[in-house]
């Protein structure tokens, strides 16, 4: 379809196998059960995604060698594991790693430095987007804030994403990729706002968009 850029969340299996897989557990969306951190990679395989196994990241990382892969660290265990696998793959200079949890990016930060792109942390991200004068003051690490168009407050939706927020966030040199954005009208607004990514499961819908668009 085009698409020089994919999203995965990894999680480690019991005897340290990174797979690329959104969930904790197998549940939800195979017909098999258990945490994945419990199982190991044998027991993950058996369980599959309509007709296909679990693929592991070395497997992502394989079959898609010239593309971007933005990484989302889901769990601790995943930290060195997918330190490794990049090295391994010589793919520190295509991913852009990303984590809910900031103690997981400061770890894997650790672990990298400055070798490969980390989005900002959620703290970093609620800073910039609700509190530009700090995040001008104690600028958060991080080239990408990974976010969502609004938050509901009170009952009512707030945007977090906005031209003013842009031009901040553009302004100290990093990018904004918004989630999970599936209807054409959010696309073409998000897009129109000038943001630098959009994260969708509609795959063919956004390159509609983009296409009439001539991007």
């Amino acid at each position: 379809m085009g698409y020089s850029h994919i999203e995965t969340d990894v999680h480690a299996t019991s005897d340290g196998a990174l797979v690329a897989f959104h969930d904790d557990r197998l549940d939800r969306v195979t017909a098999d059960h258990g945490l994945i951190r419990e199982l190991p990679l044998a027991r993950v395989r058996r369980a599959d995604v309509g007709g296909e196994p679990i693929p592991t990241l070395d497997e992502v990382l394989e079959a898609f060698p010239d593309t971007f892969v933005n990484i989302d660290i889901k769990e601790p265990g995943a930290i060195a594991p997918l330190a490794a696998a990049l090295r391994r793959h010589s793919a520190t200079r295509r991913v852009c790693v990303a984590s809910f949890g900031s103690s997981r990016l400061a770890r894997f930060r650790s672990l990298m430095g400055p070798e490969v792109a980390t989005a900002v942390g959620p703290i970093g991200v609620a800073w910039s987007a609700l509190g530009r004068v700090v995040a001008r003051v104690l600028p958060p690490r991080g080239v990408a804030l990974q976010m969502p168009a609004s938050i509901r407050v009170a009952g009512r939706s707030v945007p977090l994403v906005t031209p003013a927020m842009l031009r901040a966030v553009h302004s100290r040199g990093r990018v904004v990729h918004v989630w999970t954005v599936n209807e054409r009208p959010a696309m073409e607004r998000l897009i129109d706002m000038g943001v630098d990514g959009i994260v969708t499961d509609a795959i063919d819908v956004l390159s509609e968009v983009m296409a009439e668009r001539g991007m």
